[in-house]
């Protein structure tokens, strides 16, 4: 069984379906495969990113059990986001349903020199390129409050494999306004 950190985000309508109606579906969705779900955060209204490029997102990251393999889980991520209406039209862009995969337990896909590379790779170089393989953990993780944050209510103590800072840890490193834009929402 691999253990799956997923973070699910949405910021457009489905159809007639709200952003975070629509994150409700996704979590529907992934219970009725062969997936166990270990735990999933409350939902967050989170500023858009990057600033000013649409309204604000729901947010949640999940904790997934399967046999999938992380390619596998992929493809199947993809699919769920695309039975809600995602289209991949721009990078960063709004979208009705973002199903991040960010790490598969102590996993570093595809390999250590690959995920440096995107690690490193400089804000304006990350807007304009897309990796062409799986890379885990997600290089960008540890400087998104609004990953980090839902994150850290369901795997508070998982280690990231490169970095070897826990999710806590990773919380604790980013401003405090950042974290503060960061809100629960109701049930």
């Amino acid at each position: 069984m691999n253990n799956y950190y997923i973070a699910m985000g949405a910021n457009l309508p489905s159809g007639k379906t709200s952003p975070k109606d629509t994150l409700n579906a996704a979590v529907n969705d992934l219970r009725q495969q062969n997936m166990t779900i270990a735990a999933i955060s409350p939902f967050y209204s989170t500023p858009c990113f990057p600033a000013g490029a649409g309204p604000d997102y729901v947010n949640a990251a999940i904790h997934l059990k399967c046999a999938l393999s992380p390619k596998d889980m992929l493809a199947h991520l993809h699919g769920i986001e695309a039975n809600h209406g995602r289209e991949r039209l721009e990078r960063w862009g709004m979208r009705t349903l973002d199903l991040d995969l960010i790490a598969c337990g102590d996993s570093i896909l595809p390999d250590l020199e690959t995920f440096e590379h995107w690690y490193d790779l400089p804000q304006e170089d990350q807007r304009r390129a897309a990796p062409s393989v799986l890379i885990l953990p997600h290089p960008r993780l540890q400087d998104r409050a609004f990953v980090l944050v839902p994150l850290r209510d369901i795997a508070a103590e998982w280690r990231h494999p490169v970095l070897k800072l826990t999710v806590n840890e990773m919380c604790n490193a980013l401003a405090p306004e950042a974290l503060a834009e960061i809100v629960v929402l109701e049930t």
